[in-house]
């Protein structure tokens, strides 16, 4: 080999070095773009199940209040009609 060539050699390796990491370089800062897009998107995602969750959450409460004023109501319908019935049983006896 002639020393013109081993010098070519040589100039060209660390241009390909450099290229091969300035690919890596580009490479990774995608990757940072990718990972930081990401993240926003998990945020807004993680913030609006939060908000579902909350609202849900008072939905919830609101349905329990609901449903013991119902069977508040339910009871106090029962015992009226309970009343009522016995009030006529009584009239059935007072006429035989």
């Amino acid at each position: 080999m002639s020393v013109k060539t081993v010098e070519e050699v040589s100039a060209q390796v660390p241009a390909e070095d450099f290229q091969a990491l300035e690919e890596k370089v580009y490479r990774t800062i995608e990757l940072y773009k990718a990972a930081k897009e990401a993240r926003v998107v998990a945020e807004r995602d993680a913030k609006r199940v939060r908000e579902q969750l909350e609202e849900r959450e008072e939905q919830n409460e609101t349905l329990r209040r609901e449903l013991v004023q119902l069977r508040r109501d339910r009871e106090e319908i029962r015992g009226r009609v309970e009343k009522m019935l016995s009030q006529m049983e009584g009239l059935e006896q007072a006429a035989s």
